[in-house]
């Protein structure tokens, strides 16, 4: 029965499958967003993104929110050389863009940009991102003399809730996810944290002293394996 499984938040949307594996194992995933995204994409960059198009150039997607803000702007699949974070990511530009297009990935922003600095024909890049980037990629990219244009395509918006049901874990996803949640809750010192990566753990430190557990790789099906790795683990005790 429900009441008899273990109980889950996820403070993202993760997937009917990914509920669907954990469900399996007796593990059951809320899923409460406490972060929405919204395009922001204006005439002027609208115009400069198909300009963009039909040029031969690098360019950087750090999320999938990215690459589905430009993507609904291309006439046609553009050749650009694809630089991006994470799995999630690449799966999300391989399927927008020619999967050969894609030529270094990373786990997170200093890596990635280690990543293109190893490419000596990359003199500029553009970066399409959130309003709220974190500088380690674009930072060490100047100081390795590459050209740097940004695009804010989305902004992160945060819709934070109260949540009162009692869970045995809580996946966090992003900073802002993890602000969203702790502005209006606390945890219980039973829970048991789990973080997609070190930056959303970082933010979590701030909040709350717990354990953390992180994947190797900032990967959600990678983590909803953690959960039932951990639990299952408890369980055999």
């Amino acid at each position: 029965m429900q009441a008899n499984k273990i109980q889950i938040l996820s403070t993202k949307l993760i997937g009917a499958a990914l509920v669907g594996i954990a469900d399996k194992q007796n593990i059951c995933i809320d899923v409460a967003p406490f972060i929405e995204t919204e395009d922001v994409v204006s005439g002027d960059m609208r115009k400069r993104i198909i300009e963009l198009s039909k040029q031969n150039i690098a360019v950087i997607f750090t999320s999938a929110n990215a690459v589905n803000a430009v993507k609904k702007l291309l006439p046609e699949k553009p050749s650009w050389k694809i630089f991006c974070i994470g799995y999630h990511t690449k799966k999300n530009a391989a399927e927008t863009f020619d999967e050969k297009n894609i030529i270094g990935v990373a786990d997170n922003g200093a890596e990635l940009a280690e990543e293109i600095i190893k490419h000596p024909s990359v003199k500029r890049i553009v970066f399409f991102c959130g309003t709220q980037r974190r500088d380690a990629l674009p930072e060490k990219l100047k100081r390795n003399g590459i050209e740097l244009e940004e695009l804010k395509v989305y902004k992160t918006i945060e819709k934070p809730r109260i949540i009162s049901k009692h869970y045995a874990g809580i996946l966090f996803f992003s900073p802002s996810g993890v602000r969203s949640f702790f502005s209006v809750n606390k945890i219980n010192k039973s829970v048991q944290i789990f973080a997609i990566g070190a930056t959303t753990a970082k933010e979590i430190k701030i909040h709350s002293q717990l354990p953390i557990i992180i994947p190797e790789h900032p990967d959600k099906e990678e983590l909803v394996q953690l959960v039932i790795k951990h639990f299952s683990t408890i369980k055999s005790f």
